[in-house]
């Protein structure tokens, strides 16, 4: 039995859109120091997984404490009421895609991701920190993010999210649409990342880019979690449960 704090609890979790169900009755434990990787294919539930966690579902019941708090608020409309609030108690979601402000600059988008007071005191030390991870930023501080290249924009939203006085980091396909090499960079980055009593959990479909990096690998599908696994047959069971 993991005797390490729970950052995440969540406890027989439905969640959806209008008359939509995409997730099913679903428990999920993330302990302090976790880094666990959600596998599974586009439109299973991992992307809605998040979105309920951070309040941003069209409607959702069930428990989810972080850090034993409770912050699901069984709700039927109203999708980010309360998000503000599950952010200040210690959630960064970090979403797919380029989820930014094009005409916003690099360091403008770091400084809107500390979002609570004590992250905002502490931002210089903080983008220093985003900064070590993702060197190439360090002189980009000052451009638009709409003239970088499309792994630049993924650090730049990944930093922004590293900025927050987070409890639990939620990353979304991190690798989506880049290359390769520099998909390998960014998740490279994400393991540098000091946890410490924090958590992180990584929503990805590129298996490979998780085996061997992080604690525990969780197969979805059809919006329930599939169990524990090597990366490889959590992969499987996405596709053919």
């Amino acid at each position: 039995m993991d005797e390490r704090p729970q950052v995440l609890n969540v406890q027989g979790l439905s969640a959806g859109y209008g008359p939509l169900r995409v997730i099913h009755d679903l428990d999920l434990i993330v302990h302090a120091g976790e880094r666990v990787g959600l596998v599974g294919l586009n439109g299973h539930g991992k992307s809605t997984l998040f979105y309920a966690i951070a309040g941003l579902t069209g409607w959702q019941r069930g428990s989810i404490r972080l850090n034993g708090v409770e912050v699901g608020r069984t709700r039927s409309q109203g999708p980010g009421r309360y998000t503000h609030l599950v952010v200040r108690q210690g959630l960064a979601l970090i979403p797919q895609g380029d989820e930014i402000f094009h005409g916003l600059t690099v360091e403008e988008h770091l400084d809107s991701g500390a979002f609570t007071p004590r992250a905002w005191k502490e931002r210089a030390s903080r983008k220093e920190g985003v900064l070590n991870i993702f060197p190439p930023l360090r002189k980009l501080m000052r451009i638009p993010v709409g003239r970088l290249s499309g792994g630049e924009r993924r650090m730049v939203s990944i930093g922004r999210g590293l900025m927050a006085e987070a409890a639990l980091f939620l990353v979304d396909e991190p690798s989506l649409g880049l290359a390769p090499k520099i998909g390998k960079g960014v998740m490279d980055a994400l393991m540098a990342v000091d946890l410490g009593l924090s958590a992180m959990v990584i929503a990805e479909q590129n298996v490979a880019l998780l085996e061997g990096r992080v604690d525990r690998v969780i197969g979805m599908h059809a919006g329930k979690l599939k169990g524990e696994a090597t990366a490889a047959m959590s992969l499987q069971t996405a596709r053919y449960a």
